[in-house]
């Protein structure tokens, strides 16, 4: 018996603020938005993905995702009994120009010998890059959790560490220890990303650098652009360089309908937007391959 495909697809066009809640697939998933702008919440550990990037989520790894902006998600699966690739964690990979015209050519009507080719191709040129988004865990003591929120809904706030460890009944010297303990980021480093995290969707948006970098707490551009390039390594520019390639809706091996389980917790709304976006959830995106 011959190669067989392990790749299915399925598109989802997202508004700004709209969100899967919690769930879990059986099969891998490659999470991509071919536009737009995708956040991804695993565990709150938070990934803010461009189209140039996509989100590994192992199989049986509860996640949640949102559209920071109007965007098309990209739901690729992969059968784990398969697919050569198994990272167990979640892994960013990059999606260039070849991948994202692969994953059209997918999309569309194949024989199983064109598509079984283009998968292999596919699979071969993913690949986990290095410092090249913003993944943004969140604290879990109650006090150290309080200030993320305050600097997630407020990116802007200038008020030092000792301000807000009063504000929430702690100090300093505590918050700086439970960041550390708790997100592996010092306070400084989590701020940071926090706020290159609140720029993204403006970034995305094509507003200008100046801009976003006063809504965000930047005194100037230039300090925004360097803080921009020593998390991701990239300007704001180049890490927007969108992977072409387009592709139509629900193509592949056979999909069935949704089998997701939700968990009660909701996508965490402030990582997702600022307060005043509304959010409207979407139906599951699990979709099972056929047993053929």
């Amino acid at each position: 018996m011959g190669a067989a495909s392990v790749i299915g697809l399925e598109r989802f066009e997202m508004d700004r603020g709209q969100k899967f809640r919690t769930h879990v697939h059986r099969y891998h998933q490659l999470a991509w938005a071919s536009s737009g702008v995708l956040m991804v919440d695993v565990e709150d550990h938070y990934w803010v993905l461009p189209p140039s990037l996509a989100l590994w989520i192992p199989a049986g790894t509860w996640h949640a995702a949102a559209a920071l902006q109007r965007s098309v998600m990209e739901g690729i699966y992969l059968d784990p009994a398969g697919c050569p690739l198994a990272w167990a964690q979640p892994t960013v990979v990059e999606v260039s120009p070849l991948a994202a015209q692969l994953i059209g050519y997918l999309a569309g009507d194949l024989a199983e010998d064109a598509r079984i080719s283009a998968e292999t191709v596919l699979l071969q040129v993913l690949a986990p890059v290095d410092k090249a988004t913003i993944e943004l865990p969140l604290p879990t003591d109650p006090r150290a959790r309080e200030v993320a929120a305050i600097l997630l809904a407020r990116p802007d706030d200038q008020r030092g560490l000792d301000a807000l460890a009063r504000q929430v009944g702690s100090s300093s010297r505590t918050l700086l220890r439970l960041f550390v303990a708790e997100t592996g980021l010092t306070f400084t480093q989590w701020r940071v990303n926090a706020r290159l995290q609140a720029a993204m969707a403006y970034l995305a948006a094509g507003e200008p650098v100046g801009r976003v970098a006063d809504r965000v707490g930047y005194a100037t551009a230039s300090a925004f652009v360097a803080a921009f390039r020593r998390v991701t390594g990239h300007t704001p520019a180049a890490y927007f360089a969108a992977a072409g390639g387009g592709r139509r809706e629900g193509a592949g091996i056979g999909l069935d309908e949704p089998g997701t389980a939700d968990r009660e917790r909701d996508f965490d709304a402030d990582a997702a937007e600022s307060a005043e976006a509304a959010t409207r959830e979407v139906s599951s995106p699990e979709r099972a391959f056929d047993a053929a």
